[in-house]
């Protein structure tokens, strides 16, 4: 989504070298590895098809990593099925889907200027994700053009942001929101004097 978050393809974070203590992060796991023996796939022929590093994909096998969205759905592409149904979790009764605010599974990521957690787990929606963001000053998130007919929604709950989406702009104040077209280069820049926090939902056209 953001470089801040798409760096996952080349460096997988220390912190997720352990196993993965979520039900459904362990059993998408097993579904990856499951899917790609059926292909037939080595994991260098994975990596090709979907883009994620063969390091990552290995902790995934191993159930060593926790996948964010953005490495599933990549997956999820290079097997010809929906996100949905990859992360599909059978028997699944519980009506009521719960991440805590200190969960370390759903932080995306933590870094620098930049931090950002996620805020639907994974087998809930097949076309949107739900994030919070938080820019320290002078942060900035950036992102290189998603896929075709993606946009974003933002809504800043503190402090004050430039939105840029390809050739156009706009300043965010407190309470304010934005849609705008994420199939293009964007980011968000923090021009506060403080942290400025806000909360995005990435909505996906029929990918």
């Amino acid at each position: 989504m953001t470089d801040c978050m798409n760096q996952e393809n080349d460096r997988a974070d220390e912190e997720n070298d352990r196993l993965v203590p979520d039900p459904v992060a362990m059993h998408l796991c097993s579904r990856v590895k499951e899917f790609r023996n059926k292909k037939g796939w080595t994991l260098e022929e994975l990596s090709a098809a979907c883009g994620v590093s063969r390091s990552m994909l290995s902790q995934i096998e191993r159930q060593r990593a926790n996948p964010t969205l953005a490495v599933v759905h990549r997956i999820s592409q290079a097997f010809g099925m929906s996100l949905g149904d990859l992360v599909d979790v059978p028997n699944a009764s519980a009506a009521i889907d719960v991440i805590r605010a200190d969960d370390r599974t759903y932080h995306y990521r933590s870094e620098g200027s930049c931090e950002i957690r996620t805020l639907s787990p994974l087998h809930l929606e097949k076309d949107v994700e739900f994030y919070e963001i938080k820019l320290r000053v002078g942060g900035v998130l950036s992102s290189a053009s998603h896929f075709s007919g993606t946009r974003e929604f933002l809504t800043l709950q503190k402090g004050r942001v430039e939105v840029v989406s390809g050739e156009d702009e706009t300043v965010l104040e407190k309470g304010d929101s934005a849609h705008y077209p994420a199939d293009v280069e964007h980011k968000i820049v923090n021009l506060g004097k403080g942290e400025a926090v806000g909360f995005l939902v990435v909505i996906y056209d029929n990918y």
